[in-house]
């Protein structure tokens, strides 16, 4: 995975940044990044609650629907490891060359991530005129797995082509 076409070589994590408002995974990333010794950053409207602890600062921003993504999209940095269902943050953090995966462990790419917001658009103007969609469908256990493999890959192939 490239963000913004740059190769591994060109790694310097510095932060696993969490969009945790809504966030199924925030044990599992917590725990990962523990193992590669990678700080977490966890990102939430003060109608959450977050647990900080070794190796994971919490933030806490307004109630606003965008509060969260624009407070991460302030404060991440190039090859920073970026976690959000939200195709607008990750459209963000893949220009400034980040990471990027979803609760459900899709890599999110520049390839891909036009079509993405573009689906999100329609869907939003279908919505707007009364067609609603079944949402999204519910989170398995698979879908958990599935994410901690697929940060799991991720921070190895990182930490090797270092």
């Amino acid at each position: 995975m490239k963000p913004g076409g740059l190769g591994l070589s060109d790694l310097n994590i510095r932060h696993i940044v969490v969009d945790g408002d809504a966030c199924p995974v925030k044990t599992e990333i917590v725990n990962t990044a523990r193992l590669f010794h990678i700080p977490v950053l966890l990102v939430s409207s003060f109608d959450h609650l977050l647990q900080g602890g070794e190796g994971v600062r919490t933030v806490q921003v307004d109630r606003s629907d965008q509060s969260a993504d624009l407070y991460i999209a302030n404060h991440i940095k190039p090859y920073d490891v970026v976690i959000t269902q939200d195709y607008g943050l990750a459209a963000l953090a893949l220009g400034k060359r980040c990471y990027v995966l979803s609760f459900r462990g899709r890599e999110f790419n520049d390839r891909d991530i036009d079509f993405m917001l573009d689906s999100r658009h329609t869907a939003a103007k279908a919505r707007r005129r009364g067609h609603y969609g079944k949402g999204p469908k519910p989170f398995t256990e698979q879908d958990r797995e599935n994410f901690q493999h697929k940060l799991t890959k991720l921070l190895k192939d990182l930490q090797e082509n270092v």
